[in-house]
């Protein structure tokens, strides 16, 4: 991944979302201090599964799931101080 200074990536835009689309995703730094990563929309996509829908979402359509749990009696155990 390569790795932009964000002065160098200001100036240099185009050439920073060129790269991130052909060669994959580029950091831009703050003070030598990784920042963000742009990355390129079909990558984005991927990430977020491909329909632009957040996991959360995804869960949520599939509705309530009725779940039994069972709590263990356990309390701990006794110490002496």
């Amino acid at each position: 991944m390569n790795a932009w200074k964000l002065e160098s990536a200001k100036a240099r835009l185009s050439e920073v979302v060129r790269q991130a689309r052909d060669e994959g995703p580029q950091t831009i730094t703050v003070r030598g201090r990784e920042a963000a990563v742009v990355v390129s929309t079909e990558e984005y996509r991927r990430l977020k599964g491909g329909d632009g829908k957040h996991w959360v979402d995804r869960l949520r359509a599939i509705g309530p799931i009725d779940f039994e749990f069972e709590r263990d009696p356990d309390t701990g155990r006794d110490i002496d101080l």
